[in-house]
This record gives structure tokens, sequence and C-alpha cells, in this order.
């Protein structure tokens, strides 16, 4: 049987042109009924993530072309009621509400290799108003949550993403040096929601944390949540770009200005000691000062990027320093799990700020995504 719904979907861009932002259209949209190990669901509410923007704006690559697909959905991340269940389902009941856990195609462990709704081919996401799901791709929120449906949105993919990668950035460290010798190590992160979340967990493992940011509302986020927040404006200039530096006399001047800020921050924060575990979501701009500031047998994490993908560093002296670097991949099932039963009992979902998009302004959603006008975790309705 075939169900009928409607979606806002994006189509494959011009071929050989330049990538570019291409506006989503709203469309009717079909697909067939679920399989015995598939789940029908109505999205309720969703989260705008990166990789939604990046699908838009066809960067780093055209998904419909990727996916060889005329049509895509995009959206991983939401909460969901469990319309219908195939006759092997056993991780949902119909009726239940369930966050989307956005695990595409995975690997003999169970780790990501695709992401559902972005390059993994044939999967569609929470911009439709019903989707189908395989059951390991959804996860039941908790019987009497004492947590909004618009917060597990939120959850679904930045903090199952920093469950993980906590959970092997921590490890590697204890590998290193056990908690005898550092029971309070040092954690610092750049970026976004996924750092903020990861912080949190490692406050409440004991380490000092403190998260960098640049705007007045988001220090104050980082605040709340007892995390130390540092100004990144007071540095705003430590922006490597191998490129000029050396080459343009101005540019070199106020970048190596910057750094020496930074690490005036870094050596009175730390006791001189460096930073034990630095989770670093940007990338090539800043891996040179993230490198400085890294303790002896310091553990650099990370599981994506936000500018510049290609990295440099000389292995010598990153053998010597011991320095470990951990890169993850969203989750796999268990850890999702794991995830959101921590959650509960801990209080561990993000904060929210802001508007709840409607479903008709999810194009401007995107317009304001991609000026940088929403704070860390937007949310939008689908069918609530």
């Amino acid at each position: 049987m075939t169900i009928k719904t409607e979606a806002w979907v994006l189509h494959p861009g011009d071929k050989g042109a330049a990538p570019q932002a291409t506006e989503l259209a709203l469309e009717a949209f079909e697909f067939e009924d679920p399989g015995p190990d598939e789940v029908l669901v109505s999205p309720l509410f969703g989260c705008m993530e990166g990789n939604m923007g990046h699908a838009v704006e066809r960067k780093p690559i055209d998904i419909c072309r990727a996916r060889g697909e005329q049509t895509c959905v995009v959206g991983n991340a939401g909460v969901m009621r469990v319309d219908k269940v195939g006759a092997n389902v056993t991780t949902c009941k119909q009726g239940q509400e369930v966050l989307l856990f956005c695990n595409g195609v995975w690997d003999k462990y169970g780790y990501p290799e695709r992401i559902f709704a972005y390059d993994a081919p044939g999967t569609m996401g929470v911009l439709a108003r019903k989707q189908k799901l395989h059951q390991q791709q959804v996860i039941a929120i908790p019987e009497n949550s004492t947590h909004t449906r618009e917060q597990w949105a939120a959850f679904s993919l930045r903090y199952i993403t920093a469950w993980s990668n906590w959970e092997l950035a921590y490890g590697t460290l204890r590998l290193l040096v056990p908690e005898k010798d550092l029971p309070n190590p040092v954690a610092w992160g750049w970026g976004g929601g996924v750092t903020m979340g990861e912080l949190a967990l490692a406050k409440h493992y004991g380490c000092d944390a403190t998260q960098i940011a640049s705007s007045d509302e988001r220090l104050s986020a980082i605040e709340a949540l007892g995390i130390r927040p540092l100004d990144r404006r007071g540095f705003k200039d430590l922006y490597y770009d191998k490129s000029r530096f050396r080459k343009d006399e101005e540019y070199t001047e106020r970048y190596i200005a910057a750094e020496k800020v930074f690490m005036a921050h870094v050596q009175k924060i730390t006791g001189g000691n460096n930073v034990n575990i630095f989770l670093d979501f940007v990338g090539v701009p800043v891996l040179r000062a993230t490198l400085k500031a890294l303790a002896r047998e310091g553990v650099i994490a990370t599981a994506g990027w936000k500018e510049g993908m290609l990295i440099e560093m000389v292995r010598a002296t990153e053998c010597i320093a011991r320095h470990q670097h951990v890169h993850t991949h969203y989750a796999k099932y268990s850890q999702g799990l794991d995830a959101v039963a921590f959650a509960e009992k801990h209080h561990w979902l993000p904060p929210l700020e802001g508007k709840v998009y409607s479903y008709e302004e999810i194009p401007q959603l995107f317009k304001d995504y991609r000026d940088g006008k929403v704070g860390w975790f937007p949310i939008f309705s689908i069918n609530d």
C-alpha cells in the first residue's frame, strides 16, 4: 500500500553548476507501507541541524545526486508519535512518543556509516508529515518524562553525538592517566550545542569545564549549566589561515596577538597545567591553538567540523606529548539507549530558547539559520 503525505523536499541542483542554496519545495510525497521491521510515525517536533543546512546549501555534496534520488526529505532530529508497527518490531509500541535515532546505514559493530535523512539512500526526514523508519531508528521517550518533547527533539542528534564522543574521549584519557593521578581533569571546548552537551557530561564526571563562545546569550546559557564561559571576542582574530600566515604581515601580527591572549587565559584558568580534554568541533582555524593548549597525555576530540576538514600536525610532537586524537560519528543504538536513560535520570537535556517555528515557516527557519539569527537548538513543529 502507498502512503501519501506532505513534505518540504529538496531536488537535485543543476548538473555541473557550482553549489548554491536551493529553496525547499512543499510537495505531495509518497512511500510504501512499512515492512515487518519498520514503523510508521507522525513527526511532532524537529530540531534544525547543521547537516540540514549543508544539504540545502549543497556543501560539501549535493545529497540528491549522491543518493541518486530526484526527491530528498531532510531532517534527522526530532520527536514522533508511532502510528503503526511492523510484526517484528520490539523497540516501540503503537501510540508511543519516540525520538529519532538517525543512524542511517551501520557497520557490523553498529556504528553509523551514513546518516539518516542526509547521505543514507532511501531515508526520509522529519520535514515530512509522515515517516517510515527502521525499528532501530527510534528510541522510546521514558514514560512520564519530566522533560518536554521539544527538549527531546533537540536532544536526539546533538546530545547523543556528545554521549558517544565523550565516552571515548574520557575513556581514552583514563587509559593514559588514571583517576588517582588526575582526579579532576580539565575539559574545554570550541563549538555549539554538541560541545555544550559534552561539557555538561564532563562536569558530571568531575571535570573542570570551560566553553568558548562569542555572544552574551550563549555565554549566559553556558554559565547557567555550571560550565565556565570564556568570551571568544577577547581573541576574535584567532583564526589560523596557513596561506596568509607569514605572507600577510598585518594578519600575522593580529593572529599571534590573539593567540597570546588565548594562551594567557589557558595558563591562568588551568594553573599552567593546560587542558586534558579539548573538544574541537570547529577544525582548521583553531587547531593550532587547540594543540598548544593541550596538556601532555591530552585528548583532542571531535565528531565533525565547522570550518575546514583537512588538518596538519607534526606527528613527532604529538607522539612525544602522547596526544590522542578521538574521532566519532554519531553513535550506535546501545549508546543512544544509554544516553536517553542518563538524560532522564540526571536532567541532561538541552536548554531551549527562542521561538518554535511552524511547519509553514520552515523555509524561513533555514534562512534565519543561514543568517545566524537562531540559537543552538532551533525547534520547529510538524504535526503538533
